[in-house]
């Protein structure tokens, strides 16, 4: 049988398909993230990282910090890399103004002017090291706090998890 063209398909079901599909997505991923061979403490650690490598105003070059990082620190690379998946591409311009707004909060900086048409890192230092320092210290005083609360959050998520699951598992095994 074949499958329906796309353009026969109501958009509410359309939709309604695209949440679906995200649903699973996120729940696979957390799924994996929860059931990685670490303990909550390197797991927790790992999101830490990830969360404070990914406040910081370096976009194009994020990935390869994060995993390098944890390899340094011996935390789990998988989980660093998915927490720095908050800030991408599709949520730069937004989190780079907020970073720049919160820095020059911070700073006290006047005459450093943000244009969302320059946002790579080459173009952030080229526009001058003020705009990218006031971002940089909007960057550390976003994330510290976040890092912070990421790492206990997430410790106190993972440790839940995995005794509701052993839970579940000793429950399967005697009445099984």
């Amino acid at each position: 049988m074949n499958a329906p063209r796309r353009d026969r398909i109501p958009l509410r079901q359309r939709k309604a398909d695209w949440w679906t599909g995200a649903k699973r997505w996120s729940r696979l991923w957390y799924l994996r993230l929860m059931r990685q061979n670490s303990s909550p403490r390197n797991l927790a650690a790992a999101m830490a990282l990830g969360m404070f490598i990914g406040a910081m105003p370096i976009m194009p070059f994020q990935s390869v910090v994060v995993v390098a990082l944890a390899f340094a620190f011996r935390v789990n690379k998988l989980a660093a890399w998915l927490a720095t998946c908050y800030s991408n591409a599709a949520t730069m311009v937004p989190f780079y103004y907020f970073l720049f707004k919160v820095g020059r909060a911070v700073t006290g900086v006047e005459g450093v002017t943000f244009d969302a048409s320059k946002l790579e890192m080459e173009q952030l230092i080229s526009a001058g090291w003020d705009l990218f320092l006031v971002m940089f210290a909007g960057g550390l005083a976003v994330g510290i706090p976040a890092t912070v609360a990421t790492y206990f959050l997430s410790l106190f998520i993972i440790r839940r998890y995995r005794q509701r699951r052993a839970i579940r598992l000793l429950r399967k095994k005697t009445l099984g």
